[in-house]
C-alpha cells in the first residue's frame, strides 16, 4: 500500500488538476505522482535544459532570417535610391509645384496601395520571388529537340 499524503494546493492549480486527471486517463494522484517523478527524475534538469536549447536555437535561426531579410530589403531602397538620383534630373523651378503636387498625389496612392496589400496580407515580394523562381521542371523538364536540318 502506497502512503497518503495530504497537501494544500491553491484553487486554480486544483481545478487545472481536477480537469487534467481524466483526459490524461489516470487520476488525480497519478497526475501528481507522474508530476513528482518528474521533477526528481535527475534527467529532468537536462531535458528542460534541451527543450530550452531547442527553442532559443529556434529564435536565434528565426532572427537571422529577419535580419537577412532586413538586409535585402535596405539593400534595394538603397539601390532604389541611387538610382533614382542618379537618372533624374533637377526640375526647372517654374515645373517644382506642379511636380510636388503629382509626387504628393502619387505618394498618397502608394500609402493606399500599401494599406490594402496588407490589409489583405499579401506580400508583394513573396509574389514577386514565385514569379521568377525557377522550378524544378524549368530544369529537368523535357527539353525541346529541333529536328536536323538536311
Amino acid at each position: 500500500m502506497k502512503p497518503r499524503l495530504n497537501i494544500y494546493i491553491d484553487h486554480e492549480l486544483h481545478n487545472k488538476l481536477e480537469q487534467a486527471a481524466p483526459q490524461l486517463g489516470g487520476s488525480k494522484s497519478g497526475v501528481v505522482e507522474a508530476a513528482l517523478i518528474s521533477f526528481f527524475s535527475p534527467d529532468g534538469g537536462d531535458r528542460r535544459e534541451a527543450a530550452i536549447v531547442r527553442r532559443l536555437d529556434r529564435l536565434t535561426r528565426q532572427f537571422d532570417r529577419l535580419t537577412r531579410n532586413q538586409t535585402i530589403a535596405l539593400e534595394a531602397l538603397a539601390l532604389f535610391i541611387r538610382h533614382q538620383l542618379s537618372v533624374t534630373a533637377p526640375l526647372p523651378a517654374s515645373e517644382r509645384a506642379a511636380a510636388l503636387a503629382k509626387g504628393q498625389e502619387r505618394f498618397t496612392q502608394f500609402i493606399e496601395q500599401l494599406g490594402q496589400e496588407l490589409a489583405a496580407g499579401k506580400s508583394l515580394i513573396l509574389d514577386v520571388v514565385e514569379e521568377v523562381s525557377p522550378t524544378a521542371d524549368d530544369f529537368f523538364g523535357p527539353k525541346e529537340v529541333e529536328a536536323p536540318r538536311d
